[in-house]
């Protein structure tokens, strides 16, 4: 999809002086497994205040990864804070793996296994051409671990205390979902999509759609709008060049 015009001319990791933070950047950063996406926020936002001997800096994401998740994590500091609503509307891509024969409440492996099935009768034929009716104009309901709030409740908090919360089903395009590679009950795929698309949903609604069940067990980002992982820093690489400024 061609990029934005409000971000296409600008330069990812462009910082020569310290008050680059303040007047706005752009980094890419390789979210580690395990980390929130406001875990890097924070731990950047601490290094670039540190440094600049700063009580508070501008410092947001634009577009959320579970914890469970690795891969490209946009950040914008100082003015550039601006445009992170404009990145956020940008199409988003990644791969993954994806487990036939069994779901999990949350839809990934972040709960246990609550039903499981046979999956004798799946192949990977069948499961590539199921994948292809997956297009713009698919209605997508949240997880329900997931940050989507109702009347002030977080989704993930409340189904965590075994509470069940109205999350209202959207509509979001899936521009590409390719089935890369199959070994059951494995699949690995790639997907572009619309902004707001839950992959854990998609890999639910696959397994439905087969009549049979699936969760996530891998995801990763490789791309926001132009933006590639290939560019994107590691935390540690990131305190490298920041502590050479």
């Amino acid at each position: 999809m061609p990029a934005d015009n409000h971000t296409d001319a600008i330069v990812a990791n462009a910082f020569t002086t310290l008050t680059d933070f303040q007047d706005g950047v752009l980094l890419l950063f390789d979210k580690p497994l395990g980390w929130t996406s406001f875990d890097v926020v924070n731990k950047v936002r601490w290094m670039i205040s540190r440094k600049l001997g700063v009580k508070r800096l501008k410092v947001g994401h634009a577009g959320t990864l579970d914890p469970l998740a690795t891969g490209l994590l946009v950040l914008c500091t100082g003015k550039m804070t601006r445009q992170i609503q404009f990145l956020l509307d940008e199409d988003k891509g990644y791969s993954g793996r994806i487990r036939f024969g069994a779901t999990t409440p949350s839809y990934d492996l972040e709960t246990a296994v609550d039903q499981q099935f046979s999956t004798a009768a799946l192949d990977a034929a069948t499961i590539r051409a199921v994948a292809r009716t997956f297009e713009p104009g698919y209605v997508q309901a949240p997880p329900m671990f997931s940050a989507r709030k109702v009347d002030g409740q977080t989704a993930y908090k409340a189904a965590r205390k075994g509470k069940t919360l109205d999350l209202p089903s959207r509509e979001v395009s899936i521009h590409r979902f390719e089935i890369t590679n199959v070994t059951l009950p494995d699949a690995d795929f790639d997907v572009l999509c619309s902004k707001g698309t839950y992959i854990r949903s998609l890999a639910h609604d696959l397994g439905k759609a087969l009549g049979n069940g699936a969760h996530l067990t891998e995801l990763r980002r490789y791309q926001s709008g132009r933006f590639t992982l290939e560019n994107a820093l590691t935390i540690d690489a990131f305190e490298k060049l920041l502590n050479a400024v």
